[in-house]
Protein backbone atom coordinates (compact mmCIF):
# COMPACT_ATOMS: atom_id res chain seq x y z
CA UNK A 1 0.00 0.00 0.00
CA UNK A 2 1.51 3.12 -1.26
CA UNK A 3 1.15 5.83 1.66
CA UNK A 4 3.68 8.23 0.62
CA UNK A 5 4.09 9.58 -2.41
CA UNK A 6 6.79 7.41 -3.77
CA UNK A 7 10.63 9.70 -4.71
CA UNK A 8 13.32 6.64 -5.31
CA UNK A 9 15.81 4.95 -3.00
CA UNK A 10 18.29 2.43 -2.99
CA UNK A 11 20.77 0.91 -0.82
CA UNK A 12 23.60 -1.32 -2.77
CA UNK A 13 25.03 -3.78 -0.19
CA UNK A 14 28.76 -5.20 -1.76
CA UNK A 15 29.60 -8.23 -0.01
CA UNK A 16 32.00 -6.95 2.06
CA UNK A 17 29.24 -4.87 3.47
CA UNK A 18 26.67 -6.29 3.78
CA UNK A 19 25.97 -7.22 7.64
CA UNK A 20 26.70 -3.58 8.16
CA UNK A 21 23.86 -2.31 5.28
CA UNK A 22 21.42 -4.95 6.58
CA UNK A 23 21.21 -3.38 9.79
CA UNK A 24 21.28 0.56 8.20
CA UNK A 25 18.11 -0.60 6.17
CA UNK A 26 16.73 -2.30 9.19
CA UNK A 27 17.14 1.31 11.26
CA UNK A 28 15.85 3.52 7.75
CA UNK A 29 12.86 0.91 7.73
CA UNK A 30 11.71 2.45 11.48
CA UNK A 31 12.25 5.88 10.14
CA UNK A 32 9.82 5.82 7.46
CA UNK A 33 7.75 4.02 9.55
CA UNK A 34 7.37 6.49 12.50
CA UNK A 35 7.18 8.89 9.82
CA UNK A 36 3.94 7.33 7.96
CA UNK A 37 2.58 6.97 12.18
CA UNK A 38 3.37 10.89 12.52
CA UNK A 39 1.63 11.86 9.45
CA UNK A 40 -1.54 9.40 9.95
CA UNK A 41 -1.85 10.58 13.42
CA UNK A 42 -1.46 14.05 12.33
CA UNK A 43 -4.44 13.55 9.66
CA UNK A 44 -6.29 11.52 12.03
CA UNK A 45 -6.45 14.89 14.56
CA UNK A 46 -7.58 17.18 11.92
CA UNK A 47 -9.72 15.47 9.98
CA UNK A 48 -11.52 13.55 12.87
CA UNK A 49 -11.29 10.28 11.00
CA UNK A 50 -10.51 6.81 12.67
CA UNK A 51 -7.03 6.20 11.54
CA UNK A 52 -8.54 2.65 10.10
CA UNK A 53 -10.06 4.46 8.41
CA UNK A 54 -7.29 6.27 6.42
CA UNK A 55 -5.21 2.86 5.94
CA UNK A 56 -8.39 1.31 4.42
CA UNK A 57 -8.84 4.11 2.02
CA UNK A 58 -5.47 5.64 0.68
CA UNK A 59 -6.79 8.18 -1.43
CA UNK A 60 -7.53 9.92 1.69
CA UNK A 61 -4.07 11.16 2.04
CA UNK A 62 -2.75 12.10 -1.42
CA UNK A 63 -3.84 15.23 -1.19
CA UNK A 64 -1.93 15.57 2.24
CA UNK A 65 1.24 14.24 1.15
CA UNK A 66 1.60 15.73 -2.13
CA UNK A 67 4.80 16.83 -2.87
CA UNK A 68 6.52 15.18 0.03
CA UNK A 69 10.03 13.41 -1.10
CA UNK A 70 9.62 10.23 1.11
CA UNK A 71 9.91 6.90 0.20
CA UNK A 72 7.04 4.40 -0.24
CA UNK A 73 7.21 3.29 3.49
CA UNK A 74 4.40 0.82 3.27
CA UNK A 75 5.67 -0.48 -0.35
CA UNK A 76 6.24 -4.73 -0.78
CA UNK A 77 9.36 -3.49 -2.52
CA UNK A 78 12.41 -3.42 -0.51
CA UNK A 79 14.95 -1.00 -0.22
CA UNK A 80 17.18 -3.07 -0.98
CA UNK A 81 18.75 -3.29 -4.75
CA UNK A 82 19.36 -6.50 -6.15
CA UNK A 83 23.23 -7.28 -7.33
CA UNK A 84 25.38 -9.87 -9.17
CA UNK A 85 28.76 -10.29 -8.09
CA UNK A 86 31.28 -12.00 -9.69
CA UNK A 87 35.07 -12.74 -9.02
CA UNK A 88 36.98 -14.47 -11.98
CA UNK A 89 39.48 -16.66 -11.50
CA UNK A 90 42.52 -14.22 -12.28
CA UNK A 91 40.80 -11.95 -9.59
CA UNK A 92 38.82 -9.35 -11.99
CA UNK A 93 35.41 -8.30 -10.25
CA UNK A 94 32.42 -7.51 -12.08
CA UNK A 95 29.35 -5.72 -10.97
CA UNK A 96 25.92 -6.22 -12.52
CA UNK A 97 22.69 -4.71 -11.21
CA UNK A 98 19.69 -6.52 -11.55
CA UNK A 99 16.72 -4.20 -11.36
CA UNK A 100 16.16 -0.89 -12.96
CA UNK A 101 17.91 2.07 -10.70
CA UNK A 102 17.18 4.87 -13.36
CA UNK A 103 16.25 8.15 -11.60
CA UNK A 104 17.16 6.23 -8.37
CA UNK A 105 19.04 7.82 -5.67
CA UNK A 106 21.33 5.27 -4.43
CA UNK A 107 23.48 4.44 -1.73
CA UNK A 108 26.26 1.43 -1.97
CA UNK A 109 27.64 0.32 1.52
CA UNK A 110 30.54 -0.96 1.67
CA UNK A 111 32.99 -2.40 4.65
CA UNK A 112 36.65 -2.43 2.65
CA UNK A 113 38.13 -3.93 6.67
CA UNK A 114 35.74 -6.92 6.36
CA UNK A 115 38.06 -9.50 6.92
CA UNK A 116 35.86 -12.57 7.13
CA UNK A 117 34.23 -15.27 3.96
CA UNK A 118 31.65 -12.99 2.03
CA UNK A 119 29.54 -15.03 -0.26
CA UNK A 120 29.25 -13.71 -3.70
CA UNK A 121 26.75 -14.29 -6.90
CA UNK A 122 27.55 -18.32 -7.33
CA UNK A 123 26.79 -18.96 -3.57
CA UNK A 124 31.19 -19.05 -3.16
CA UNK A 125 32.71 -17.87 0.16
CA UNK A 126 35.66 -16.17 -0.39
CA UNK A 127 37.80 -13.91 1.78
CA UNK A 128 38.67 -10.21 0.10
CA UNK A 129 41.70 -8.01 0.71
CA UNK A 130 40.94 -4.37 1.31
CA UNK A 131 42.14 -3.59 -2.66
CA UNK A 132 39.74 -6.51 -3.15
CA UNK A 133 36.77 -4.63 -1.42
CA UNK A 134 37.86 -1.53 -3.12
CA UNK A 135 37.67 -2.56 -6.60
CA UNK A 136 34.28 -3.93 -6.23
CA UNK A 137 33.07 -1.11 -4.42
CA UNK A 138 34.48 1.05 -8.05
CA UNK A 139 33.02 -1.46 -10.70
CA UNK A 140 29.50 -1.50 -8.19
CA UNK A 141 29.57 2.48 -8.54
CA UNK A 142 30.76 2.43 -12.41
CA UNK A 143 27.60 -0.05 -13.06
CA UNK A 144 24.97 2.28 -11.15
CA UNK A 145 26.41 5.18 -13.07
CA UNK A 146 25.87 2.89 -16.29
CA UNK A 147 22.26 2.34 -15.58
CA UNK A 148 21.46 6.09 -15.37
CA UNK A 149 21.20 5.97 -11.19
CA UNK A 150 19.99 9.54 -10.45
CA UNK A 151 22.96 9.81 -7.51
CA UNK A 152 25.35 7.59 -6.44
CA UNK A 153 26.41 7.71 -2.39
CA UNK A 154 28.99 6.01 -0.53
CA UNK A 155 29.27 4.74 2.81
CA UNK A 156 32.55 3.26 3.82
CA UNK A 157 32.96 3.41 7.69
CA UNK A 158 36.52 3.00 7.52
CA UNK A 159 37.95 4.55 4.73
CA UNK A 160 40.23 3.05 2.86
CA UNK A 161 44.46 3.58 3.06
CA UNK A 162 43.54 6.50 5.80
CA UNK A 163 46.71 6.20 7.50
CA UNK A 164 48.87 6.97 4.44
CA UNK A 165 47.81 10.70 4.89
CA UNK A 166 51.20 12.21 4.65
CA UNK A 167 54.17 11.61 3.13
CA UNK A 168 57.53 10.44 4.97
CA UNK A 169 60.68 10.95 2.92
CA UNK A 170 59.63 10.05 -1.02
CA UNK A 171 56.09 7.87 0.25
CA UNK A 172 53.21 7.74 -1.79
CA UNK A 173 49.94 9.81 -0.49
CA UNK A 174 47.31 6.59 -0.95
CA UNK A 175 44.68 8.56 1.06
CA UNK A 176 44.43 11.23 -1.24
CA UNK A 177 44.88 8.88 -4.20
CA UNK A 178 41.38 6.92 -3.08
CA UNK A 179 39.46 10.16 -2.90
CA UNK A 180 40.49 10.93 -6.37
CA UNK A 181 39.16 7.76 -7.91
CA UNK A 182 36.17 8.33 -5.76
CA UNK A 183 35.47 11.44 -6.89
CA UNK A 184 36.55 10.57 -10.89
CA UNK A 185 33.85 7.79 -10.49
CA UNK A 186 31.09 10.85 -10.68
CA UNK A 187 29.47 10.19 -6.63
CA UNK A 188 27.62 12.74 -4.81
CA UNK A 189 28.56 11.93 -0.99
CA UNK A 190 30.79 9.83 0.69
CA UNK A 191 30.09 8.47 4.59
CA UNK A 192 32.72 7.56 6.47
CA UNK A 193 33.39 7.46 10.81
CA UNK A 194 36.09 9.25 12.63
CA UNK A 195 38.25 9.64 9.43
CA UNK A 196 41.79 9.33 11.20
CA UNK A 197 42.96 12.37 9.91
CA UNK A 198 40.96 15.47 8.83
CA UNK A 199 43.51 16.67 6.08
CA UNK A 200 41.86 14.02 3.96
CA UNK A 201 38.54 16.09 3.47
CA UNK A 202 40.66 18.66 2.05
CA UNK A 203 41.17 16.06 -1.32
CA UNK A 204 37.59 16.85 -2.47
CA UNK A 205 36.37 19.10 -4.79
CA UNK A 206 33.05 18.19 -6.10
CA UNK A 207 31.79 15.31 -3.34
CA UNK A 208 29.72 16.21 -0.10
CA UNK A 209 32.28 14.20 2.29
CA UNK A 210 30.21 13.66 5.71
CA UNK A 211 32.46 12.45 8.57
CA UNK A 212 30.53 11.32 11.20
CA UNK A 213 31.67 10.88 14.94
CA UNK A 214 30.24 8.23 17.31
CA UNK A 215 30.69 10.12 20.57
CA UNK A 216 27.41 9.66 21.35
CA UNK A 217 27.36 5.90 21.16
CA UNK A 218 30.83 5.56 23.02
CA UNK A 219 29.05 7.67 25.89
CA UNK A 220 26.08 5.58 25.73
CA UNK A 221 27.97 2.30 25.86
CA UNK A 222 30.20 3.76 28.67
CA UNK A 223 26.97 4.92 30.95
CA UNK A 224 25.97 1.09 31.30
CA UNK A 225 29.71 0.36 32.15
CA UNK A 226 30.60 2.65 34.81
CA UNK A 227 29.69 5.55 36.53
CA UNK A 228 30.30 8.44 34.15
CA UNK A 229 29.36 11.51 36.63
CA UNK A 230 32.19 9.61 38.84
CA UNK A 231 34.93 11.87 40.14
CA UNK A 232 37.51 9.74 39.99
CA UNK A 233 36.96 9.19 36.53
CA UNK A 234 40.17 10.53 34.46
CA UNK A 235 40.55 10.54 30.81
CA UNK A 236 43.30 9.60 28.90
CA UNK A 237 44.68 10.20 25.31
CA UNK A 238 47.12 7.02 24.08
CA UNK A 239 48.92 9.50 22.17
CA UNK A 240 48.96 12.99 20.95
CA UNK A 241 46.74 12.23 17.74
CA UNK A 242 43.99 11.19 19.68
CA UNK A 243 44.17 14.53 22.36
CA UNK A 244 40.61 16.24 20.48
CA UNK A 245 38.66 13.22 21.09
CA UNK A 246 39.72 12.63 24.31
CA UNK A 247 39.89 16.13 25.40
CA UNK A 248 36.13 16.48 24.04
CA UNK A 249 35.56 13.40 26.32
CA UNK A 250 37.17 14.74 29.56
CA UNK A 251 35.13 18.50 29.33
CA UNK A 252 31.71 16.54 28.51
CA UNK A 253 32.18 14.67 31.78
CA UNK A 254 34.15 17.40 33.54
CA UNK A 255 37.21 14.91 34.11
CA UNK A 256 40.95 15.65 34.46
CA UNK A 257 42.96 14.93 30.97
CA UNK A 258 46.06 13.13 30.78
CA UNK A 259 48.12 12.62 27.95
CA UNK A 260 50.61 9.21 26.83
CA UNK A 261 53.40 10.75 24.34
CA UNK A 262 55.04 8.34 22.72
CA UNK A 263 58.20 8.21 20.16
CA UNK A 264 57.91 5.96 17.32
CA UNK A 265 60.56 4.25 14.93
CA UNK A 266 58.82 4.66 11.88
CA UNK A 267 61.19 2.60 9.92
CA UNK A 268 59.94 -0.43 11.58
CA UNK A 269 56.23 -1.84 10.33
CA UNK A 270 53.93 -3.07 13.45
CA UNK A 271 52.42 -6.76 12.31
CA UNK A 272 51.48 -7.92 15.86
CA UNK A 273 51.39 -7.04 19.27
CA UNK A 274 54.76 -8.24 19.82
CA UNK A 275 55.96 -6.18 17.25
CA UNK A 276 55.70 -2.21 18.26
CA UNK A 277 57.50 0.51 16.29
CA UNK A 278 57.33 2.63 19.87
CA UNK A 279 60.63 3.29 21.72
CA UNK A 280 59.32 5.72 24.33
CA UNK A 281 55.74 5.85 26.42
CA UNK A 282 55.67 8.96 28.97
CA UNK A 283 52.68 9.75 30.56
CA UNK A 284 51.51 13.39 31.20
CA UNK A 285 49.35 13.30 33.89
CA UNK A 286 48.02 11.40 37.51
CA UNK A 287 46.14 7.90 37.50
CA UNK A 288 46.82 6.30 40.65
CA UNK A 289 43.75 4.76 42.36
CA UNK A 290 42.28 6.33 39.47
CA UNK A 291 39.33 4.13 36.23
CA UNK A 292 40.48 5.42 32.95
CA UNK A 293 38.49 6.03 29.71
CA UNK A 294 40.81 6.15 26.40
CA UNK A 295 39.27 6.78 23.24
CA UNK A 296 40.76 6.12 19.75
CA UNK A 297 39.61 5.95 16.14
CA UNK A 298 41.30 2.96 15.60
CA UNK A 299 42.90 -0.45 16.56
CA UNK A 300 44.78 -2.31 14.32
CA UNK A 301 47.27 -4.86 16.39
CA UNK A 302 46.19 -3.24 19.39
CA UNK A 303 50.10 -2.94 19.73
CA UNK A 304 50.14 0.56 21.13
CA UNK A 305 46.87 -0.11 23.26
CA UNK A 306 47.80 -2.69 25.42
CA UNK A 307 51.38 -1.18 25.66
CA UNK A 308 49.42 2.01 27.08
CA UNK A 309 47.24 0.10 29.46
CA UNK A 310 50.70 -1.86 30.93
CA UNK A 311 51.96 1.40 31.36
CA UNK A 312 49.03 2.79 32.91
CA UNK A 313 48.43 -0.13 35.21
CA UNK A 314 52.19 0.04 36.46
CA UNK A 315 51.07 3.60 37.58
CA UNK A 316 48.49 2.78 39.22
CA UNK A 317 44.80 2.93 37.35
CA UNK A 318 42.32 0.72 38.55
CA UNK A 319 39.87 -0.28 35.72
CA UNK A 320 40.57 0.62 32.40
CA UNK A 321 38.05 1.40 29.65
CA UNK A 322 38.47 1.94 25.65
CA UNK A 323 36.33 3.15 23.28
CA UNK A 324 37.53 2.49 19.77
CA UNK A 325 35.51 3.64 16.71
CA UNK A 326 37.15 1.57 14.48
CA UNK A 327 38.15 -2.04 15.84
CA UNK A 328 40.15 -3.97 13.07
CA UNK A 329 41.86 -6.32 15.67
CA UNK A 330 44.06 -7.21 12.91
CA UNK A 331 45.97 -10.54 13.01
CA UNK A 332 45.97 -12.69 16.29
CA UNK A 333 44.85 -9.22 18.19
CA UNK A 334 41.54 -10.76 19.58
CA UNK A 335 44.20 -13.82 21.29
CA UNK A 336 46.49 -10.89 22.24
CA UNK A 337 43.74 -8.94 24.13
CA UNK A 338 42.35 -12.50 25.70
CA UNK A 339 45.51 -12.78 27.51
CA UNK A 340 45.78 -9.15 28.37
CA UNK A 341 42.45 -9.36 30.18
CA UNK A 342 43.10 -12.49 32.03
CA UNK A 343 46.35 -10.32 33.30
CA UNK A 344 43.78 -7.86 34.21
CA UNK A 345 45.46 -5.13 32.53
CA UNK A 346 41.96 -4.13 31.35
CA UNK A 347 38.02 -3.92 32.17
CA UNK A 348 36.04 -3.76 28.43
CA UNK A 349 36.95 -2.39 25.39
CA UNK A 350 33.93 -0.70 23.30
CA UNK A 351 33.95 -1.01 19.63
CA UNK A 352 31.31 -0.53 17.13
CA UNK A 353 29.63 -2.51 14.44
CA UNK A 354 30.90 -0.10 11.60
CA UNK A 355 33.54 -2.81 10.94
CA UNK A 356 32.16 -6.69 10.83
CA UNK A 357 33.12 -9.28 13.55
CA UNK A 358 31.63 -12.87 13.91
CA UNK A 359 30.66 -13.74 17.81
CA UNK A 360 34.32 -14.83 18.30
CA UNK A 361 35.00 -11.55 19.10
CA UNK A 362 31.17 -10.27 19.93
CA UNK A 363 30.32 -12.63 22.55
CA UNK A 364 33.87 -12.26 24.63
CA UNK A 365 33.14 -10.75 28.08
CA UNK A 366 35.11 -8.08 27.60
CA UNK A 367 34.43 -6.41 24.66
CA UNK A 368 31.07 -4.30 24.37
CA UNK A 369 29.28 -3.44 20.90
CA UNK A 370 27.84 0.02 20.07
CA UNK A 371 25.67 0.08 16.91
CA UNK A 372 26.03 2.70 14.60
CA UNK A 373 23.58 1.54 11.86
CA UNK A 374 21.16 4.13 13.49
CA UNK A 375 23.84 7.18 12.83
CA UNK A 376 23.90 6.08 9.20
CA UNK A 377 20.72 5.47 8.34
CA UNK A 378 19.79 8.91 9.80
CA UNK A 379 22.37 10.48 7.99
CA UNK A 380 21.11 8.88 4.58
CA UNK A 381 17.49 9.66 5.88
CA UNK A 382 18.88 13.55 5.80
CA UNK A 383 20.93 13.44 2.52
CA UNK A 384 17.96 11.61 0.94
CA UNK A 385 15.48 14.22 1.70
CA UNK A 386 17.82 17.44 1.67
CA UNK A 387 17.94 17.75 4.51
CA UNK A 388 20.94 19.66 6.72
CA UNK A 389 23.09 17.25 8.65
CA UNK A 390 23.93 19.78 11.77
CA UNK A 391 21.77 17.99 14.55
CA UNK A 392 23.60 14.35 13.51
CA UNK A 393 27.35 15.76 13.01
CA UNK A 394 27.40 18.07 16.02
CA UNK A 395 25.27 16.15 18.83
CA UNK A 396 26.26 17.54 22.10
CA UNK A 397 23.43 18.01 23.59
CA UNK A 398 22.15 14.71 23.18
CA UNK A 399 25.23 14.10 24.89
CA UNK A 400 24.62 16.53 27.92
CA UNK A 401 21.73 14.81 28.25
CA UNK A 402 22.98 11.32 27.95
CA UNK A 403 25.63 12.73 30.70
CA UNK A 404 22.53 14.01 33.21
CA UNK A 405 20.33 11.18 33.30
CA UNK A 406 23.60 9.08 34.29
Amino acid sequence: MNLLKKKSIGIIACPGGRVFASKIIEELDKIFINIENEIVESICQDSKALKEEIFKIEKVLSPFLEGLSLSTLKSKEPLEIPVKFVKFANGEFKTEILKTIRNKDIFIVQDVANAYEVEISNSEKIIMTVNDHIMNLMTTIDACMQAKANSVSVIIPSYPYSRQDKKHSRECLTASLIGRFLEELGIRHILTLDIHSKAIENVFRKVYFENLNVSYEIFNSLKDLIDIRDSNLVIVSPDTGAVSRNKFFASSLKSPLALLYKERDYLRVSNDVADSNISVTKLLGDVEGKNVFMSDDMLATGSTLIKAMKLLKSMGAKKIICGISLPFFNGDAIKYFDKAYEEGYFYKIIGTNAVCHNDELINKSWYHEANVAPLFAEAIFAIYNKVGLEKILDRKDDIQKLITKG
